[in-house]
């Protein structure tokens, strides 16, 4: 294949990353089956205060409230009262103030809506790792796909208030979180979580083996959505793929934060790549 055909063809593109492991490393299967921790470079340097604060706190429940409190205070994301709505002028009253939350949200409601634009850019930023899919497959560049996948991921609207340094902390908050406590249902903190995905994209994302043979290898999307249980993941897809997903490359997962943050369907959201996955027709 020409030099001048692979620039075009963004699932063969690596950038570099913040968190010190190869893109192209990141995304594989090795990498996946002996994981390393990662860091997102000068995540908690910039705000130390914020883990020295978790460090001291009794259970997950106490160091979320705390997470919560501490990044509505840095970011201004705390609902004014009615008596300094009224000291503001009317455009600071209407400004958007792009927050963590409300990207969840948006992933729960559409993950190909402009949040999950977005997240996915995120996540091209720290971990060099390329969306593969957003509304439809991102194939050869440019593509009418991938200008609306690039417009909507730096669309003010959603970017602004240092929304990219908000994500770095809610991943560093859930990495620190998977260290100290079990994820529910399990007993201990584990190196890897299993985990389940429904896909009705199958062919797609095949990349080796056969789905008939139930062992094989697929490439997902660089911010993918995992459920807890088989039953759960069979709501999705045709298809459902039991994971073993490394602990490293999950953003959030249910208990982890409070409200109703992607909590209705126990989702785990985690980095994408190649992964070699048990196939079963749901």
């Amino acid at each position: 294949m020409a030099v001048d055909d692979e620039l075009d063809q963004p699932h063969r593109w690596y950038s570099t990353n913040l968190v010190g492991v190869p893109a192209r490393a990141l995304a594989s299967t090795a990498f996946n089956a002996n994981p390393r921790c990662l860091a997102i470079a000068g995540a908690r340097e910039a705000q130390a205060g914020l883990f020295a604060l978790l460090d001291r706190s009794r259970d997950l429940n106490e160091a979320r409230d705390m997470f919560v409190h501490y990044l509505a205070i840095a970011f201004g994301l705390r609902q004014p009262e009615p008596h300094e709505l009224a000291a503001m002028g009317v455009a600071e009253q209407r400004r958007w103030r792009s927050s963590w939350r409300k990207l969840l949200q948006g992933w729960g409601m559409d993950a190909n809506g402009p949040a999950g634009a977005v997240l996915k850019g995120w996540v091209e930023s720290r971990f060099g790792l390329v969306p593969g899919y957003h509304k439809a497959p991102l194939a050869r560049f440019p593509s009418p796909a991938w200008v609306a996948y690039l417009e909507e991921k730096s669309a003010s609207r959603h970017t602004n208030n240092n929304i990219h340094q908000q994500l770095d902390l809610l991943y560093e908050f859930c990495q620190w979180a998977l260290r100290r406590f079990p994820l529910p249902g399990s007993a201990m903190p584990a190196r890897h979580l299993r985990l389940w995905r429904g896909s009705t994209r199958c062919e797609e994302q095949l990349i080796a083996g056969c789905l008939q043979d139930r062992c094989c290898t697929v490439r997902l999307n660089n911010l993918v959505s995992f459920s807890l249980s088989y039953d759960d993941a069979a709501c999705f897809g045709d298809w459902v793929f039991e994971v073993q997903v490394p602990a490293c490359k999950v953003l959030v997962f249910p208990g982890l934060l409070p409200g109703h943050v992607l909590q209705g369907e126990q989702e785990v959201l985690a980095l994408g790549g190649d992964y070699e996955v048990v196939a079963r027709y749901a």
